[in-house]
């Protein structure tokens, strides 16, 4: 799905209207009934019934009420809706819906936060119209807040995608106030307080349980804090033309649907499946290479190489059993590098250590290397001294740093503001891909950003990054297109599988590896 910018949304919006003759009104009308659509189909039980699911009722006897009976009982009890609007167009976007879901025989109250003299002339024309429908839109009294409490629904119309300072005074109340007493709370367009091409959290922010965001997606909706206060994001059409976005957004969220794997030739071998150079382990550190190296293969790289210091040898031979070739790596560092020039791709870092030597072999690897390179956890580490190896390499690097790694490499502080511009602009610097971990994952190239729709908080877990690295390197070794975007896409969704069967508190790194091959089914 594209991204789009609070900029590019606000030029479309204006080519729209100036250019293709739209009225804006009709456009905030649009908006409004996506709004009113999604507060409908909101799960809202009423006095004396226990939801059983989506649309089941059960009532104080104990009888699962019929559809019939369901129908009896919501026409007896008005459904109710408190709406929080700003002065903007944000703030008309909720007036219009106020006026719709009272003219649907629901009881609103529509509050007015901020001042009336700033008022644009949009909001006020529904004003108007909602006054005509026999509604009312009041101003914020603040001493008197218990009568903004209880409601089914809490409406957020109080800032749209052109935030960009902190929620400061009763517009900050008002944030917070939308989840006093109320049962739901739905977002137009961007929860107030969150910024739409960052997702950070401006002061404080509304947490809403759907956002209903217009013509496009933001940024600011999947990254950062912003995917946690969205809650659940539906894209609405608001009727502005096709042809005035942009044929390629700087950032897209990653999907299902965007993303395959060819199946493979029937008459195939080994060789033709890619051979990947895994240089990783140290003592005490055994366990992410091993994991790196069973991702790998799980991942269906041809034939798999786990180079390691001869001291742990014995270890990581009987962690790797069978399906991978151990090779303990010799004191000629020359040896070492052309055992991986036989390789088609390379992972370098997990559990290596930061020693004399580890330092040695990645710098040489790095220089002496012409295919793709991953550069995970230690490998990180160790080039974080030597930042210039990055621009004078001649192949492809893929670097998996959290945000503490990645901090080490750009020298900036934590936490990172504003994640997926920061690493937009490293990589571009660098010439590398930057694969940015955590909570929806951003993996940037050049000018290009996509952000990671899969992954759950059980994957948060050491082991999880080293699987991601040998998944990666599997990939690049078989020469797919776009093998970053796939396994990111593919580790998080394996986590997602292992999740629904094991739970988020007991699964471990090694219930994700067993879900790799599900999940790499769901693509062929």
């Amino acid at each position: 799905m594209e991204l789009y910018t609070a900029a590019q949304m606000k030029e479309i919006d204006r080519r729209a209207i100036e250019d293709r003759g739209i009225p804006s009104t009709e456009l905030m009308e649009n908006a409004a009934r996506a709004l009113v659509r999604e507060v409908r189909s909101l799960p809202i039980p009423g006095p004396g019934l226990q939801q059983d699911g989506p649309t089941a009722y059960i009532a104080k006897d104990g009888h699962l009420l019929t559809q019939e009976e369901q129908a009896e009982f919501w026409a007896m009890r008005r459904r109710s809706a408190i709406v929080w609007c700003g002065p903007g167009n944000n703030g008309g976007d909720g007036v219009a819906a106020a006026r719709l879901l009272l003219e649907m025989g629901w009881r609103v109250k529509c509050v007015l936060v901020g001042d009336r003299a700033k008022m644009t002339d949009d909001c006020l024309e529904m004003e108007r119209r909602l006054a005509e429908a026999g509604g009312v839109l009041e101003d914020f009294d603040s001493e008197n807040k218990e009568q903004y409490m209880p409601f089914d629904v809490a409406i957020d119309a109080l800032f749209g995608v052109g935030l960009t300072r902190d929620l400061e005074g009763d517009a900050a109340l008002a944030a917070r106030m939308t989840r006093w007493g109320t049962g739901w709370v739905v977002s137009a367009d961007v929860p107030s307080g969150i910024h739409a091409d960052t997702g950070d959290v401006m002061g404080t922010a509304v947490k809403a349980d759907v956002t209903v965001t217009f013509s496009r997606g933001k940024p600011g909706l999947y990254v950062g804090k912003g995917a946690v206060h969205s809650g659940r994001v539906v894209v609405a059409d608001i009727g502005i033309p096709d042809d005035l976005y942009p044929d390629h957004p700087q950032t897209m969220l990653v999907e299902r649907e965007m993303l395959s794997l060819p199946r493979r030739p029937v008459d195939g071998h080994k060789g033709d499946f890619g051979k990947l150079f895994i240089l990783a382990g140290s003592r005490g550190y055994t366990g992410a290479a091993a994991l790196c190296a069973r991702a790998a293969i799980r991942g269906g790289a041809g034939l798999t190489t786990l180079a390691v210091p001869e001291d742990v040898y014995p270890i990581l031979a009987a962690k790797c059993c069978d399906e991978v070739m151990v090779w303990p790596w010799p004191e000629d560092d020359e040896a070492v590098l052309e055992k991986a020039r036989g390789c088609t791709a390379a992972v370098i870092g997990p559990g290596l250590g930061q020693g004399e030597r580890a330092e040695k072999l990645v710098l040489k690897l790095m220089k002496g290397l012409a295919c793709p390179v991953i550069l995970d956890a230690d490998g990180l580490n160790l080039i974080s001294r030597h930042i210039n190896v990055l621009d004078e390499r001649e192949g492809p690097t893929i670097l998996t740093p959290h945000d503490g790694e990645f901090a080490r490499l750009d020298r900036c502080g934590l936490p990172i503001r504003n994640r997926l511009e920061t690493a937009r602009a490293f990589a571009q610097q660098h010439r590398c891909t930057v694969i940015l971990k955590g909570h929806r994952t951003i993996i940037t190239w050049g000018g290009g950003c996509a952000v990671n729709s899969t992954g759950n908080p059980g994957m948060a877990k050491g082991g999880s990054g080293d699987i991601l690295a040998g998944l990666m390197g599997a990939l690049a070794a078989q020469e797919m297109s776009d093998a970053d975007v796939l396994a990111v896409w593919l580790h998080g969704r394996a986590g997602d599988l292992a999740a629904e069967d094991k739970g988020e508190y007991g699964m471990t790194p090694s219930d994700l590896i067993e879900q790799i091959p599900y999940a790499i089914k769901e693509l062929i």
